[in-house]
């Protein structure tokens, strides 16, 4: 492979517009779908996306826009999905063109909801792409530091590790380091997890719990994940190492993340249709526990931390007396 092969990212958001970023940097042909004709035209006009990451010059002599998903697709190669999971299928339901015989790449995660299917379990399944053809983008690296050009690492996960070298090296630039694994299971739902525990520290921190209080519910977040990755996909994996560990701490901690955002609304009280109507983005973890806690009927993993999420926002259960009983659980 060469870095000559068309690209085509599908999604409008600030992780695809980071991604556009990232891309314009070592590809000179890039295909950009997204849904709104009105930011297309924007983007075409200002070379920026006013809408998200608006500080990102955009090289459009080097994109083509589409607003149609199967003109974006049909002449690429690689195909780089920057959708919401739970807007996926939606997404979809127009393609008319094959996509078995391309590399696909997901930087969405989170679970399709209903189908209760992670990325790459959802792309061979609905669309017979081969295992060995898709890849996934985990952090820790949130859009808005790549836009700031601030120093940060991703792992591309493929179960072919010549593709995960070939994603990492297009994703490569002077302020992103890349390495890759084939864990493609592990770090997708990791990156899952990871948002549904941003959102327990997010609603943690609205309760008025202090750093100390969230130090133990990460430690005890990463637990979580290890014992439901190495009962889902029970392989040897470095739990500690920064596509999980590192995912998790920047997704909790962080400023811009935007599933401790939500989960702060909500334990300052807000319900959750009242959060993201003001946060005006997509919080997978909403998404995210409810299809996890589907999952793990299967599996009877103890997820303490996954539970209470799942009870809050489902079941509505006061914030306050969820995180009572689950300090009780956590050490």
């Amino acid at each position: 492979m060469d870095l000559k092969q068309k690209v085509a990212v599908l999604g409008g958001g600030s992780w695809a517009t980071a991604i556009i970023k990232m891309l314009l940097e070592n590809v000179d042909d890039i295909n950009w779908y997204m849904r709104s004709k009105e930011k297309l035209d924007f983007i075409k006009k200002h070379r920026h996306n006013n809408f998200y990451l608006s500080s990102v010059s955009l090289d459009t002599n080097k994109i083509a826009l589409f607003n149609d998903i199967s003109e974006a697709i049909k002449d690429a190669e690689i195909l780089i999905f920057a959708i919401p999971s739970a807007f996926l299928k939606d997404a979809l339901e127009k393609l008319s063109v094959d996509i078995s015989n391309k590399i696909i790449v997901s930087a969405i995660k989170g679970i399709v909801p209903d189908d209760n299917l992670i990325i790459g379990d959802f792309f061979h399944q609905e669309y017979q792409v081969p295992l060995e053809s898709f890849a996934v983008i985990s952090g820790p690296c949130h859009a808005e530091e790549v836009a700031l050009e601030r120093l940060s690492y991703l792992t591309i996960a493929s179960q072919d590790l010549k593709n995960a070298r070939f994603v990492a090296d297009m994703l490569s630039t002077h302020y992103i380091k890349t390495s890759i694994s084939d864990d493609i299971y592990g770090t997708e739902y990791s990156a899952v997890l990871k948002n549904v525990f941003a959102i327990a520290a997010g609603i943690c921190h609205g309760l008025g719990y202090g750093d100390n209080f969230i130090a133990v519910l990460i430690s005890n977040a990463i637990q979580e994940i290890k014992r439901f990755v190495d009962v889902v996909h029970p392989i040897t994996r470095d739990i500690k190492s920064s596509a999980y560990l590192g995912d998790l701490m920047v997704t909790a901690y962080s400023q811009f993340s935007r599933n401790r955002t939500f989960g702060n609304m909500i334990g300052k009280g807000y319900s959750v249709k009242s959060a993201q109507l003001e946060m005006n983005m997509i919080a997978e973890g909403y998404y995210a526990v409810k299809s996890i806690k589907e999952i793990n009927k299967k599996y009877l993993v103890n997820m303490p931390i996954t539970d209470a999420v799942y009870n809050i926002l489902y079941e509505k259960i006061s914030p306050a007396i969820e995180i009572k009983l689950l300090t009780e659980n956590l050490r």
